[in-house]
């Protein structure tokens, strides 16, 4: 029991390192939490997505990927272009105030939009695999019989941390009321969403 106990909370915290980081899909469902749009959507689709590709990684298909590195790199190109584009939109709303956010109130087919941006930053991006199927794979092939009990203190790391950003961001709804500070967000996000992209692009 007490290898058991051990094994998850060694997953719980590597897997905890790796996702809390500035990165593309946190910087998003940050935003979705502050607009309060879709976030119980969001927060699923990162956190199963997350538990599904720690068990590949688990189950051993990182090694198998590997064989073709030439599918990582299409991701990465694919990835890299979207996030640009979604930069970019990001640029346009700081220089544009008036397209910015507005704590209350959705569009129309918002929760549509926001699934699907979310599915493609999830699944376009090569560092997922990396960090999930490859990294968390090859780690938990170390505890040998314990490297379920691995993954599943993983995948649990990435439910709460996805929850706590994407439903704890509510509590910047007073701050983010100014229009100065979704411009500020909205730069953020800019900043991150362009960086990464080009990286992608760059190293493809």
């Amino acid at each position: 029991m007490n290898h058991a106990l051990t094994a998850a909370a060694a997953g719980f915290g590597t897997g905890l390192s790796l996702i809390v980081a500035i990165g593309a899909q946190n910087a998003f469902v940050l935003r979705q939490g502050v607009r309060r749009d879709a976030v119980l959507a969001v927060v699923g689709i990162c956190a199963l997505s997350d538990a599904l590709l720690i068990a590949l990684g688990v189950a051993g298909v990182g090694a198998v990927v590997v064989a073709w590195p030439g599918a990582v790199r299409a991701v990465g190109l694919v990835g890299g272009v979207f996030l640009l584009c979604y930069g970019a939109l990001a640029a346009r709303r700081v220089l544009r105030p008036g397209t910015g956010l507005r704590a209350e109130g959705k569009a129309v087919g918002s929760r549509r939009r926001a699934v699907l941006t979310c599915l493609a930053m999830t699944w376009l991006n090569p560092h997922v695999y990396l960090d999930t199927v490859f990294l968390l794979g090859s780690l938990a092939a170390d505890r040998g019989p314990l490297r379920w009990t691995f993954g599943l203190g993983a995948a649990l790391a990435s439910l709460c941390w996805f929850a706590a950003l994407g439903f704890g961001a509510r509590l910047l709804g007073r701050f983010l009321a100014r229009p100065t500070a979704w411009r500020v967000l909205d730069g953020l996000v800019a900043v991150t969403m362009l960086a990464l992209g080009a990286f992608l692009v760059a190293d493809s």
